[in-house]
């Protein structure tokens, strides 16, 4: 099929990935290298399976770390939103934003296990620039015609003035304002308040198996009261006797009904009191300047971008204007679609908006996909970061998730981005429980505390521990790559016969590779 639910295919233009640019995390000056390419427009599908084999977004730049050479490699990290497990610091938090939106306690201070700097400058990880700028017309990435044959009539015919044929979408001209300056870092992480604690803890050691469990006082209290019960009980003549037996079944199955573990929904969805000093709510925007909503919010959205870059990130006011916000992060490549069994706000991209007492105090980005919601970034009023907004995003984000799949039975993961093991600052993404991380060779999932004591070991791993295990989506197939040359839709075999100049096969094969064959049939490759 061309493309999915009948919309635009997905179009890119691949560029290499060769030489190093500066590193945002060990500020290397060129020792992050990844390949990248310019999405043009793109399925949810192809994105989702993108993200499955390592790649990520900035703005419409795709890209993927070249994990085995660059200097903090960048794992795939996703939460099981569906087995989530709140913890401690977690539940803080929330009961935090809780009492201040209730009694408006501002403790102003900030706790010092989030400083300020926890919120690495995760937005220039990617201090690439745009490879080279991408000249295309927008009439040349048109499709005009499908072409299986081996062989090609006057393929000069098609003009811009024609009809297209058959199925073949036009492409919107707005995706292809291109603008890429050659100094454009291309920001690419969400920002979370990491959560640092005083000592490095040394990670993947977990609870020491070896003592028994931590309890809790109330339950110690009740076994207490159950083992008394069980002695008077012996003691007691027959009558009574009965009574004590009642009363210890009831101590045993009390467990069952109220002191279930608290759900994240008991925290976030709770109701305020009538006389709450705050209101607080979440809104979600079609990131599309189309949308009433976020047309109307732009202005103080950016806003807020702005003074969140220069406050944390130390960003001059040219590098966090309008331009560098609607590039990084309201132009998305992502194609909306809306399916019957897919969430009732369709997917694509969004802006999950935090308004407290009717103005914007942070902003989610984030992409809703098949299988996850993805997080982009996150930007928030500095004035706030007392309500730990990192964290606190980052669990509604979570909450929405679970929400999400309730209509749309496939998506069950929070993906967080790219989990960075080398960079300490990082590593909190880690504490969202269980998770994963994407293996660089065979892209399997693993579970993070198999990764951990790897890493500790060797910053590139590869974590699929079967030796024999290979991609099992691979390429085998080059002929089969689509390629959109001259304004036609040709399989690689077709388009390599009458490729005029020098071969341009490795480039190709080096796409094929990183995107895998199932993506390599679907998208269109650009070739000029």
């Amino acid at each position: 099929p061309m493309a999915a639910a009948g919309g635009s295919p997905t179009i890119v233009e691949y560029f290499g990935g060769e030489d190093g640019y500066r590193c945002g995390y060990c500020k290397n000056e060129t020792g992050n290298l990844s390949h990248g390419m310019w999405a043009h427009s793109m399925t949810v599908q192809d994105y989702q399976d993108l993200i499955d084999r390592g790649w990520r977004r900035s703005g419409k730049y795709v890209y993927k770390p070249i994990m085995n050479q660059t200097c903090c490699p960048q794992y795939t990290i996703r939460c099981q939103a569906l087995h989530f497990q709140t913890s401690k610091s977690h539940k803080k938090v929330l009961k935090k934003m809780l009492k201040f939106l209730s009694k408006g306690d501002a403790s102003k201070v900030v706790s010092e296990e989030e400083p300020m700097d926890s919120h690495i400058e995760d937005a220039v990880a990617c201090d690439f620039a745009y490879k080279g700028e991408s000249h295309v017309s927008q009439s040349e990435l048109t499709p005009l015609s499908v072409d299986h044959t081996e062989r090609v009539e006057n393929e000069d015919q098609h003009t811009g003035e024609e009809k297209e044929e058959g199925n073949v979408q036009k492409v919107e001209s707005d995706s292809l304002q291109l603008h890429a300056d050659k100094e454009t870092p291309v920001p690419g992480e969400p920002s979370r308040s990491a959560k640092v604690v005083h000592a490095p803890p040394k990670p993947g050691k977990g609870a020491d198996l070896s003592k028994p469990l931590c309890r809790k006082a109330k339950d110690i209290r009740k076994e207490r009261k159950l083992q008394k019960l069980l002695q008077n009980q012996t003691c007691a003549v027959e009558g009574s006797q009965l009574q004590a037996t009642d009363q210890v079944l009831l101590l045993q199955n009390s467990k069952s009904k109220p002191n279930q573990p608290k759900t994240i929904e008991d925290f976030i969805f709770v109701s305020l009191p009538d006389d709450a000093q705050h209101k607080l709510e979440v809104r979600l925007v079609p990131a599309s300047f189309e949308d009433p909503q976020f047309k109307s919010s732009f202005n103080q959205s950016a806003t807020l971008f702005a003074k969140y870059q220069m406050a944390v990130h130390k960003d001059t006011p040219s590098e966090c204007g309008e331009n560098e916000f609607t590039r990084f992060l309201c132009d998305s490549p992502l194609e909306a679609e809306n399916v019957p069994n897919g969430p009732e706000c369709g997917y694509g991209s969004f802006h999950q908006q935090y308004w407290l007492d009717g103005k914007i105090i942070a902003v989610g980005v984030i992409d809703i996909l098949p299988y996850c919601v993805s997080s982009v970034y996150l930007y928030y009023d500095p004035d706030y970061s007392f309500l730990s907004l990192g964290v606190y995003s980052a669990l509604r984000e979570i909450t929405f998730t679970r929400q999400l799949h309730e209509k749309a039975p496939d998506l069950c993961f929070y993906y967080m981005g790219f989990y960075i093991h080398s960079c300490p600052k990082m590593r909190y993404k880690g504490q969202y429980r269980p998770s994963d991380l994407l293996c660089p060779e065979t892209y399997v999932w693993t579970p993070i505390e198999q990764c951990l004591p790897l890493l500790e070991h060797s910053k590139y791993c590869r974590f699929n521990q079967d030796g024999k295990a290979v991609d099992e989506g691979r390429i085998k197939e080059l002929g089969r790559v689509r390629v959109l040359h001259k304004r036609t839709v040709m399989p690689y075999s077709v388009y390599k016969k009458r490729r005029k100049g020098p071969s341009d096969e490795a480039s190709v094969q080096q796409y094929a590779s990183l995107v895998g064959q199932t993506c390599s049939e679907r998208m269109l490759l650009f070739r000029s």
